[in-house]
């Protein structure tokens, strides 16, 4: 089993599609009614809907409460989400 390096664990518990509660939450690092992007202890994490709220969001201890519809949740690599950022900041400064 992999070692977490903070010694959070990370949870999500979604209730039917309107609410989610998340733990292991490193930082957020976007949201808006239509997605929030997270930086978790297992990576990033998008999160996609429509009328999305962060109605808790405690980085002490790691959490993050959201409402609104929930359509997705993805995750990538925190490597992956810095690399793509740097290309799209790299293309407007050409």
């Amino acid at each position: 089993m992999e070692e977490q390096k903070s010694g959070r664990n990370h949870k999500v518990l979604l209730v039917n599609r309107n609410t989610g509660n998340f733990s292991g939450v490193v930082d957020v690092l976007a949201f808006d009614i239509g997605e929030v992007l997270l930086e978790t202890e297992q990576g990033m994490l998008t999160i996609k809907g429509n009328d999305l709220h962060v109605n808790r969001l405690s980085l002490e201890k790691g959490e993050v409460d959201i409402a609104g519809r929930i359509d997705s949740l993805v995750y990538s690599e925190v490597n992956q989400y810095g690399k793509s950022k740097e290309s799209v900041l790299g293309r407007l400064f050409r």
